[in-house]
């Protein structure tokens, strides 16, 4: 049968879900290990992967099933579903790819105020002390600050990848994107196709 017919339609549109849940099994495994081997000790960090992992997972899960028992309800909503997804993932990695320096910085001042524990992470992790400056006498808990004037300000660290994060977020984004506009056309294709194992007079 040629690419096209119901039987090829089934099988893409399965695969891309096989790839979605391995994905969505990645970034629950990588979440958990992290937080396991003390890589990352925001729960909210953590929490906030974990359950974008599970909500692709249950999407991945209920567009699987769709494209096996060809359930017209269950495709309707997987198609809707990651219709909505796409036009929020594809807006923001465009938004990622976008931002100046300047913007960038406010971000990053903006998430560095927001929780205490990301903070020690950041400064622990990069040895640097302070957002924009090093506040000699407060308490830090970066090696550098045994020596407070050897240490860094964590926006000058922070900037020098914060670009590269940035572009490297909004690429992948853009990708993946473009993989659910491709599972949303499959499955409104795969809706209005008749299985040749049906009843031939059956209407769907």
């Amino acid at each position: 049968m040629v690419c096209g017919g119901f039987i090829c339609t089934k099988n893409a549109l399965s695969a891309l879900n096989v790839v979605y849940v391995m994905v969505s099994l990645l970034l629950i495994g990588v979440a958990a290990w992290g937080k396991w081997f003390g890589l990352v000790s925001s729960i909210s960090v953590v929490a906030a992967v974990i359950g974008v992992g599970v909500f692709l997972l249950l999407v991945a899960f209920v567009g699987l099933c769709g494209a096996l028992k060809h359930q017209q309800v269950l495709l309707f909503f997987y198609m809707m579903i990651l219709f909505v997804v796409f036009v929020l993932q594809f807006s923001i990695s465009c938004a990622c790819l976008a931002l100046n320096t300047d913007q960038q910085n406010h971000l990053l001042e903006v998430g560095w105020n927001k929780s205490e524990v990301t903070r020690e992470d950041v400064e622990k992790t990069l040895d640097c002390c302070g957002f924009s400056s090093v506040n000699q006498t407060g308490s830090c808990p970066a090696r550098c600050f045994a020596t407070p004037q050897s240490c860094n300000s964590c926006s000058q660290i922070l900037q020098q990848y914060a670009g590269d994060v940035l572009r490297f977020v909004g690429g992948i984004g853009l990708f993946f994107s473009f993989t659910e506009i491709l599972g949303v056309w499959l499955t409104h294709k795969y809706r209005n196709l008749k299985d040749p194992r049906s009843n031939p007079g059956a209407f769907l």
